[in-house]
């Protein structure tokens, strides 16, 4: 059992962050925000595959003028994404968005600062500090030589100050970097410093595989120390994976409710296509959210006694296939059969409960 670090609560919309709130999974669209076409049909899709809260970018006052069509027909909160200018903020806030992402140290005077705080606080929409390795302040890099954990975190205290300043502390955090151990050391020094919400996520992972493996390996260490109360996984993808891979996450922590997939990695002794099964079983669960898990293995002898703590399963070879349930064998069927049985067994036991 993970036990997580009690932080403020905060709200984006209807979604809770923070205080023991479900980890909430995001995404940010990869449409030109002032294509309201593109960009609403993109966050249709993300909400159907799982996503709760979506991030747009917002480059200028076209874009942010646009956020107002966008969030009326999103079913999800709608972030806005803004760097440098405060106008696009106040814009933004004034088109109904749920929240804000900047960074208060690149948006200029501290009367720019105020104005957006005011704005936000009359309409109680959260602001994401979101400090990034690629973006810290001169005098950080200088004093620490590049962008450390420490100067992550000495940003971040600076941009909380600004906002506790103003009376603002509808806050949550990120402290992003490339590097993943970095990065997870500079959550862990401003978990021990702070009690803001935590948005965690690896910056710039890149294309998977490699970027899957960089966000599981940032986010769960930090997810299983209880550290985090949002997630971004970042990927030069589709968005929907973004989601997907989230999603994998939680699951394999226990952090959320959904089946959970396991199948053996095949080998020569394997008389049937594992991993055509495998996928094929992965896409039918995509429709259950019962907490359930499923074994697809290749030896219908060995296979059910290797994956009885699985909840069910099939395994098969030369053209049949045997599905068990807690390492009991209870079906034979073909192998031509073998997936559909398998959610139609899962589909009945789980009406019993």
């Amino acid at each position: 059992m993970i036990h997580r670090k009690k932080t403020k609560r905060i709200y984006v919309g209807n979604v809770p962050i923070g205080d023991g709130a479900p980890l909430s999974i995001q995404s940010m669209t990869k449409t030109d925000t002032r294509d309201i076409l593109s960009t609403i049909n993109q966050i249709n899709e993300l909400a159907t595959a799982g996503c709760q809260i979506i991030r747009v970018a917002v480059p200028d006052m076209e874009a942010a003028v646009a956020l107002g069509r966008i969030r009326a027909e999103s079913p999800i909160p709608v972030i806005a994404d803004i760097h440098f200018d405060y106008r696009l903020a106040l814009e933004a806030i004034k088109q109904g968005v749920d929240g804000l992402r900047i960074n208060p140290g690149n948006i200029g005077a501290r009367w720019k600062i105020k104005e957006v705080v005011r704005a936000a606080s009359e309409r109680r929409i959260p602001i994401r500090i979101g400090v990034n390795a690629g973006s810290l302040e001169r005098d950080l890099l200088e004093r620490y030589g590049h962008p450390t954990a420490e100067a992550l975190v000495e940003s971040a205290r600076r941009n909380i100050e600004l906002l506790e300043e103003l009376d603002y502390r509808e806050i949550k955090v990120s402290l992003k970097s490339s590097g993943v151990m970095e990065t997870v050391q500079a959550y862990r020094l401003f978990s021990e410093r702070f009690d803001y919400p935590l948005h965690v996520g690896i910056s710039e992972a890149g294309p998977p595989p490699q970027g899957i493996v960089k966000s599981a390996v940032g986010i769960g260490i930090l997810l299983s120390e209880g550290i985090g109360d949002t997630i971004r996984v970042s990927l030069t993808s589709e968005p929907v994976l973004e989601v997907r891979v989230a999603q994998w996450m939680l699951k394999s922590l226990g952090l959320t409710a959904g089946p959970e997939l396991i199948s053996c990695p095949t080998c020569g002794r394997c008389t049937i296509d594992i991993i055509r099964l495998a996928n094929e079983v992965s896409a039918r669960l995509a429709s259950i959210k019962e907490s359930v898990t499923v074994a697809v293995m290749g030896c219908p002898v060995n296979g059910p006694g290797e994956a009885r703590e699985a909840d069910f399963g099939i395994a098969g070879g030369r053209g049949r296939g045997v599905l068990f349930k807690k390492g009991k064998v209870v079906k034979e069927v073909s192998e031509e059969r073998i997936v559909e049985s398998l959610i139609e067994l899962i589909e009945e036991e789980l009406k019993k409960r």
